[in-house]
């Protein structure tokens, strides 16, 4: 027969468990790809008149967006 125990700690402050920083993870994850799918659709919008005068082309909408979502 085995016998387990659950302990807790009474003063350890909530929210500092495996799911909450899952979630924190998640959160941060999922802010993180709402502004790298904003920055690429408005990016992808412009002519490609309008990129060169920025300095960049079509190709590098992927990596800008990428940075932007980094806050690189």
């Amino acid at each position: 027969m085995t016998a387990t125990t659950n302990t807790t700690l009474a003063n350890a402050p909530a929210g500092t468990g495996l799911w909450a920083r899952v979630r924190a993870a998640y959160t941060d994850w999922s802010a993180r790809r709402a502004i790298y799918a904003q920055t690429y659709r408005e990016l992808s919008q412009c002519s490609d008149r309008d990129l060169a005068d920025l300095g960049f082309s079509r190709y590098d909408i992927p990596y800008i967006a990428e940075r932007a979502a980094r806050g690189i």
